[in-house]
């Protein structure tokens, strides 16, 4: 159990204004109540959770609305810490600039509160990218456990790094999102990969250089001994890490330090695995796994035979190209996470013959680039908000049609398909015009699909 410090042992400032209070920010502000650190709350929202989270911990809550009082806070904290979802454009990130209140984000103060632990830090490996990062973070997080460690997963995911601080936890694998690096100013890991990068959330970062900037983070700090896995086919990657402190390691399908080659998944230490062996070896499966054996064996926390018996069990999380039935020949697949165009073209690569299903609110981003894949489009239905834009993509390329509703939109790409083809649900945009997150949406289309083609149709697990 890791023992509770005084707030200057454990933390660098004596008080703190958390912005933000969903789950990321409600686990900073336990966390710093906890370490006898003054906090104020603060939310765009106030709702009734927050005055009760208020009067739990005894701290002041300010409606982000109050401009004067905001400010009046901001000339009295030593930093502010916004959660992952407050935007650069925000208010209170620029007002926090202008009078040089540092910006910190959740993993830098869970890692700085981690340097301070009785009996020293553990170990942590990393992992970044436009899109992948949470396969990669569970499949790290699943090898290092075969390595006999007490192994979470945390970061961008269901746990913040912070609120497993005082886990039992050995080694933790942090899924670091562009929100959680962008304010980070130590942060580092033993090992850590920068899977891919593509344009992507830009309703967030102002432009595409903050997005990059963000992302390269994740080798800014590194240290002697340190290793950075890197793309072998991404040369903007590989420059970056190159010029960074740590050890360059590269992977890749077809070369790399880790690759995938004549369908063995290789490491410098030896073989690890054939792909065949693997619970599912897509293409992006392959990769993923090839960039978290490099992390978790080049960090000296797992060894090849780990991530072999890692991955022949394990199981992909929800919405994530996850196989959902097949009738008349036809296979329908749930990709709702892919919520970029990047994504979306990793998922096209998966199958030859597709009717894609596709829209919902865009994050600011060129939709054009779905339709890079033309050879293996049978259809296309748009969907949501930006269901003209996704139309106007794919024209000349395939049929499109346009679906109201989730309902629709699955009973036109029934329509649509011929044995042999997959029905995919990959929206290349969020969820948020006709859903709350982009699992409400791949629930719905799930039962929805089962709905439709019947129960007796319904497979229980992924393919």
């Amino acid at each position: 159990m890791n023992s509770t410090r005084s707030p200057e042992s454990s933390v660098d400032s004596k008080s703190t204004l958390v912005y933000g209070l969903a789950i990321a920010g409600e686990a900073v502000a336990r966390a710093l109540v906890e370490r006898g650190e003054r906090v104020v709350l603060a939310d765009d929202f106030i709702t009734a959770r927050h005055h009760n989270l208020a009067d739990e911990l005894g701290m002041a809550l300010v409606d982000g609305a109050d401009v004067d009082e905001i400010d009046r806070q901001l000339r009295t904290v030593d930093r502010v810490v916004p959660a992952p979802g407050v935007p650069e454009r925000h208010r209170i990130i620029s007002e926090s600039r202008a009078l040089e209140v540092p910006l910190m984000s959740e993993i830098e103060v869970a890692y700085r509160i981690e340097q301070e632990r009785h009996g020293g830090p553990r170990p942590m490996v990393g992992v970044t990218g436009t899109d992948g990062k949470t396969t990669t973070t569970l499949m790290a997080a699943a090898i290092l456990k075969k390595a006999g460690h007490r192994s979470m997963a945390v970061g961008n995911t269901e746990t913040p790094l912070i609120a497993a601080l005082d886990s039992p936890a050995q080694v933790f694998a942090v899924e670091c999102s562009s929100f959680r690096l962008a304010y980070t100013e130590q942060f580092r890991v033993r090992a850590s990969v920068w899977l891919n990068f593509a344009p992507d959330h830009l309703d967030w970062h102002d432009n595409l250089e903050s997005y990059r900037n963000a992302k390269a983070k994740i080798w800014q700090y590194t240290r002697a001994g340190d290793v950075a896995v890197a793309p072998a086919d991404d040369e903007e990657l590989l420059s970056i890490a190159r010029d960074a402190t740590a050890r360059t390691v590269t992977f890749g399908a077809d070369r790399g330090d880790y690759n995938g080659i004549d369908g063995n998944l290789t490491s410098p230490h030896g073989l690890i695995m054939s792909a065949d062996e693997m619970k599912r070896s897509l293409p992006h499966d392959v990769t993923n796994a090839l960039a978290a054996a490099a992390i978790c064996i080049e960090a000296g926390l797992a060894g090849p035979q780990h991530v072999a018996q890692a991955l022949a069990e394990f199981e992909h999380a929800p919405h994530r190209i996850q196989f959902v039935a097949e009738r008349d020949g036809v296979r329908w697949f749930d990709d709702s996470k892919a919520t970029s165009p990047h994504a979306v073209q990793v998922a096209l690569k998966s199958f030859d013959n597709i009717v894609l299903i596709a829209g919902g609110k865009n994050k600011n981003l060129d939709l054009s680039s779905l339709a890079s894949q033309p050879g293996r489009m049978r259809g296309v239905v748009a969907i949501g908000q930006s269901a003209t834009d996704i139309a106007g993509a794919f024209d000349g390329v395939c049929v499109v049609e346009t679906g109201t509703s989730m309902l629709e939109a699955i009973r036109i790409a029934r329509r649509l398909s011929k044995p042999g083809d997959v029905v995919l649900l990959s929206p290349g945009c969020t969820s948020y015009d006709w859903y709350s997150n982009y699992n409400e949406r791949g629930d719905d289309f799930s039962h929805l699909v089962i709905s439709e083609l019947g129960e007796e149709f319904r497979h229980v697990h992924s393919n």
